[in-house]
C-alpha cells in the first residue's frame, strides 16, 4: 500500500482485537489500540493496551496504546480528537469493543442470569455506535472503512437474548451507517468469524476439552480476521459491493485469496449456523 493506513482498533487488549491491530501493524499501519487493561491483572485474562501497542510496533507498524473504556462517551470522543489532531483522517476503524459478563457461557435461561448481562448491550452494540458517530468526519476525510464484529448469534440462540439481540442489532446498524455513508464514499460491513483461538477461548477449551470437539483444530486465529480486513480495504470494489453486507469471514478470506498466519484456509460455518442475514433496500427518511 502507498501510505501508511491510520486506524483504530477497539477492544484489542486480546482477543480478536488484538489480533486484527497485529495484522495491520504487519501491513506497515498505525494503529490506536483501545481497551480498558492497562496494567496484567486488570482482567482475568492476560493482555494490555501496551503490550498489543508494543507488538504492532515489532510487527513493522506503529502502535499506539489508548487507555479507553468505551462505555465512557467522553473518552471515545477524546480518541478521536486524538487521531484527528496528529493525523486528520482515518482509514480503518475496527470496531471489536464488548464487556463479556463471567456468566457469558453460563447454560440456563436469560432470568436465572445477572442482569450485568446487559452490558452486552452497552460495551458492544451501543458502543459501537459512539465510537462509529465519533469517527465519521475522520473516516469521511479517508474514504474508510467500518468493520464491525459480529456473530453468527445474530441468526442462532447463542449465549442468550443479551448477546443475541447485540449481534443481529450490530448487523443492521452496519447496513444502516453503509447507506448514510456511501455518498461520502465510506463503507462498512459486519464480520461474523467462527471459532477463533482467543485467550478466553484456549481457556474454556483446557478447562472443558469436549466443548469444542475437533472443531478446535480448525479454528481461526485473531491475525487471520484482521488480514480479511486488509482485503476488503484493499477490495476497490468493497463500497458499491460489499458495504452494507454480513459476511463470515472464512468466506471472504477464500474469495480473496487469504490465508491463516499459518497458511491454513479456515472453514466457513456457514452449514452449521446458517445464512447471513439480507436487509431490505426500502430506505424511510
Amino acid at each position: 500500500m502507498s501510505k501508511a493506513l491510520v486506524c483504530v482498533v477497539t477492544g484489542a487488549s486480546r482477543g480478536v482485537g488484538r489480533g486484527v491491530a497485529l495484522a495491520l501493524g504487519a501491513a506497515g499501519a498505525t494503529v490506536y489500540v483501545t481497551g480498558r487493561s492497562v496494567k496484567e491483572g486488570d482482567s482475568p485474562l492476560p493482555g494490555t493496551v501496551g503490550q498489543t501497542a508494543a507488538d504492532v510496533t515489532a510487527a513493522g507498524g506503529t502502535g499506539i496504546a489508548v487507555a479507553c473504556d468505551h462505555g465512557d462517551d467522553a473518552q471515545v470522543a477524546a480518541l478521536f480528537e486524538r487521531v484527528r489532531r496528529e493525523h486528520g483522517r482515518l482509514d480503518i476503524l475496527v470496531n471489536c469493543a464488548i464487556a463479556i459478563p463471567d456468566a457469558l457461557t453460563v447454560p440456563g435461561p436469560f432470568w436465572q442470569k445477572p442482569l450485568k448481562m446487559t452490558e452486552l448491550l452497552d460495551v458492544g452494540l451501543r458502543s459501537t455506535y459512539v465510537a462509529s458517530h465519533c469517527a465519521a468526519g475522520l473516516l469521511i476525510a479517508a474514504r474508510g472503512l467500518v468493520v464491525n464484529i459480529s456473530s453468527a448469534g445474530s441468526r442462532c440462540y447463542m449465549h442468550g437474548p443479551a448477546y443475541g439481540v447485540g449481534k443481529a442489532g450490530t448487523d443492521k446498524m452496519s447496513f444502516d451507517m453503509a447507506h448514510d455513508f456511501k455518498p461520502a464514499g465510506v463503507s462498512v460491513v459486519s464480520l461474523w468469524p467462527g471459532l477463533v483461538r482467543t485467550e478466553r477461548s484456549e481457556r474454556v477449551c483446557a478447562a472443558e476439552p469436549e466443548k469444542y470437539g475437533d472443531s478446535f483444530d480448525s479454528a481461526e486465529t485473531p491475525q487471520f480476521i484482521g488480514r480479511v480486513v486488509l482485503a476488503l480495504y484493499g477490495d476497490a470494489e468493497c463500497l458499491e459491493k460489499r458495504s452494507g453486507g454480513v459476511f463470515y469471514t472464512a468466506e471472504l478470506a477464500s474469495q480473496y485469496g487469504v490465508q491463516d498466519i499459518d497458511g491454513a484456509q479456515p472453514p466457513s460455518p456457514r452449514a452449521y449456523f446458517g445464512t447471513p442475514p439480507e436487509f431490505s433496500p426500502v430506505v424511510v427518511e
